[in-house]
């Protein structure tokens, strides 16, 4: 059996060429880091506060996507076809939205001349959950929806058959087939929220210790304030070990990883 196929092996210089493209820059990244001051680095007192406050408004925002992502996944996937495609497309719109362009929507909002306006939630510690979970939310749904999509409704099927309720199959049937998904979504869904960047800046700012998340402390040190870049060097590094744990994870949930 040819594992490779008929592909040319021409194609290996472009396909090298991307993958140095996507690898060599973060070797680069991994190549400034000062390992003699990493550990002083990752526990300044401005690491530690963007470094705590990205994990607890990352944690926060990771539970509102559960609370609002799972049963919005279930709809879409029980919807009918046209319905489905529907809610599919509003919930990808945040993948492909600039995220400056999010923020901005945010603003337009919940700002203080916003639909749903206040002077209390912009550029606050709530801004930032909000903006985290509005980027994050599609990562858990569609994986969530996939899941339920694969999984199909014949169990479903057959213990109704069997007398049981609608709650009874959702905890016992529906969600335990799907949790390899439901994981997957988790997972991402936290990755990506911790590493917001542009809807949190221009709707919850940069205030060191109330809205200086890990990508914002990174920012602003490669502009000359705030922590130093060899600080921002190392948190830089813990997002990309943060990332790299995430594939693993992912992995490891995914349907026929072990195969």
């Amino acid at each position: 059996m040819i594992r490779g196929g008929y592909v040319p092996r021409l194609l290996a210089v472009p396909a090298l060429a991307g993958l140095a493209l996507l690898v060599v820059p973060l070797a680069a990244l991994v190549a400034r880091v000062q390992w003699a001051t990493f550990l002083a680095d990752i526990t300044a007192p401005a690491a530690l506060s963007a470094l705590r406050l990205s994990l607890t408004t990352g944690v926060i925002a990771t539970l509102l996507c559960i609370v609002a992502g799972i049963p919005l996944a279930l709809l879409i996937a029980r919807s009918g076809p046209r319905t489905a495609a529907l809610l599919r497309a509003a919930v990808t719109v945040p993948l492909v939205l600039p995220p400056m362009v999010g923020g901005v929507a945010l603003l337009y909002l919940f700002g203080r001349n916003g639909w749903f306006g206040g002077p209390g939630l912009p550029f606050s510690t709530a801004a930032v959950v909000i903006a985290q979970t509005f980027v994050a939310l599609p990562f858990l749904v569609l994986a969530v929806e996939g899941a339920l999509r694969t999984t199909g409704v014949e169990y479903e099927r057959t213990a109704a058959a069997l007398g049981a309720g609608r709650w009874m199959i959702l905890r016992r049937v529906t969600l335990p087939l799907a949790g390899p998904g439901i994981v997957a979504g988790i997972v991402l869904c936290f990755a990506r929220a911790i590493g917001e960047f542009g809807a949190t800046a221009l709707f919850a700012g940069n205030a060191p210790g109330v809205t200086q998340t890990m990508p914002l402390a990174i920012y602003t040190a490669f502009n000359g304030a705030g922590v130093s870049q060899s600080t921002a060097v190392a948190l830089a590094l813990l997002l990309l070990a943060t990332a790299v744990l995430v594939l693993v994870l992912v992995r490891g949930w995914r349907p026929g990883a072990a195969r």
